[in-house]
């Protein structure tokens, strides 16, 4: 019922889902979902990944999964993020590291997807939390997109963090700097890592 569901939702969208990449994300990841500028990119990215078989899930506070609203949740693919301090250490956990550990702990399969831009507004900035995390982590960045232009969507690139982040976030601007929203002039790429420009 699922799979006709997201079949159905990506015929009336039109996509053309690109698979390409599909047997070469690994069983950990974090994908990120470039561009948001639409309420409708979060149900066709999910389509398109489900139709692709790749489980995506995102993060919600803790409280979120509980009754009475907690399956309904979990079966859309949310998963807690526990920020609870340590070991009497006192200090509550940061996003990040909470996701770090998460990340660490899942046993199986386990893909998160995250809008960086944190907004359907235009963000010349993003959110840099998804790369501290895949590099605390371990994992590699799946680049995912809709591009409503192409009517092609999909996961096109993986980047795994390295020491350098400067490059390696150039490298994922210079992949969606032509990609286009729904609305897109509320797109924008991280200006502080615009390809070709280096900083002083």
């Amino acid at each position: 019922m699922i799979k006709l569901l997201a079949r159905f939702v990506i015929w009336i969208g039109r996509w053309d889902v690109q698979n390409g990449l599909k047997d070469m994300i690994p069983e950990k990841c974090i994908m990120i979902a470039v561009p948001h500028t639409s309420n409708w990119d979060f149900p066709y990215a999910r389509a398109v990944f489900y139709e692709m078989g790749i489980p995506l899930k995102f993060t919600i506070k803790k409280q979120w999964v509980r009754f009475p609203w907690g399956g309904l949740f979990r079966a859309m693919g949310a998963i807690a993020i526990d920020r609870r301090p340590k070991e009497n250490t006192g200090r509550k956990l940061s996003y990040t590291e909470a996701m770090i550990d998460m990340i660490n702990e899942y046993k199986g399969q386990l893909c998160i997807i995250i809008t960086p831009e944190g907004t359907r507004a235009k963000r010349t900035e993003w959110k840099t939390g998804f790369y501290y995390a895949a590099k605390g982590a371990g994992v590699p960045i799946v680049l995912g997109f809709l591009d409503y232009t192409t009517r092609k969507a999909g996961a096109g690139k993986l980047v795994y963090p390295s020491d350098d982040m400067e490059a390696d976030m150039r490298e994922i601007m210079d992949f969606y700097k032509d990609i286009k929203g729904k609305n897109p002039e509320d797109f924008s790429i991280d200006m502080r890592y615009e390809p070709g420009v280096v900083n002083a």
